[in-house]
Formats: structure tokens, C-alpha cells, sequence
């Protein structure tokens, strides 16, 4: 099993920056990819960033220039630096990484609970 924990999401003022962290744990043989979704009030989840274990990394439009995304192997860790934020970043955060149990197995998607973003002045 592998659990996933998100932190550092808070309330910012509008061309603030915040950083998150997510940490992975648990059993596993390797993650394949992580990323950062979002889910505002009343709208769908949606990506923000990904990063795959080949170093390709994919962000939504919406975030391009402003956020970057980082990992540390070693540590099962991925960093999302988030720069000159608005009210339209505002929502939930949520970390995602595609694990694998074992080398023959397949990835599957694991969720942390979310941590919550708010651009406010």
C-alpha cells in the first residue's frame, strides 16, 4: 500500500508564492509519475502538473511560467513551487503518484486528502 500526504497549502495574497510538499510511503517498487491536481469549488479536478519518471514534465496552461514541479527520488517526495498567484489558483491541491507494488505489476493511482489553497486579499 502506498500512502500519500500533501502539506504547505495556507492563504496567500493575490502575486503571492506558496510551495507545496507530498510525501509517498508504504511498499512499493518504483513511481512511475507524480502530479498535482485541482479541484476548485463547484468544477471538475484538474491537472496542474506532472512529471514522469523520464524527467518529462506536462503543466496546465493555466499555470505555465508560474509553477514548477520538482521531485526527489530518493526522498518519494514532489514539490509543487507555485509564483505569482491569483484568485483563479484557488482550490483544494491534491498530490498523485502512479506506484507500482512490485516489477511485473501495474502503476495504479494513489490520492492524498488535498490541501487547501486560498488567493485571497
Amino acid at each position: 500500500q502506498v500512502q500519500v500526504v500533501e502539506s504547505g497549502g495556507g492563504l496567500v495574497q493575490p502575486g503571492g508564492s506558496l510551495r507545496l510538499s507530498c510525501a509517498a510511503s508504504g511498499s512499493f517498487f518504483r513511481i512511475d509519475v507524480v502530479g498535482w491536481y485541482r479541484q476548485a469549488p463547484g468544477k471538475q479536478r484538474e491537472l496542474v502538473a506532472l512529471m514522469h519518471n523520464g524527467g518529462s514534465i506536462n503543466y496546465a496552461d493555466s499555470v505555465k511560467g508560474r509553477f514548477t514541479i520538482s521531485r526527489n527520488n530518493a526522498e518519494n517526495t514532489v514539490d509543487l513551487q507555485m509564483n505569482s498567484l491569483n484568485p483563479e489558483d484557488t482550490a483544494v491541491y491534491y498530490c498523485n503518484a502512479q506506484a507500482r507494488i512490485g516489477f511485473s505489476t501495474p502503476s495504479r493511482d494513489y490520492w492524498g486528502r488535498g490541501t487547501q489553497v486560498t488567493v485571497s486579499s
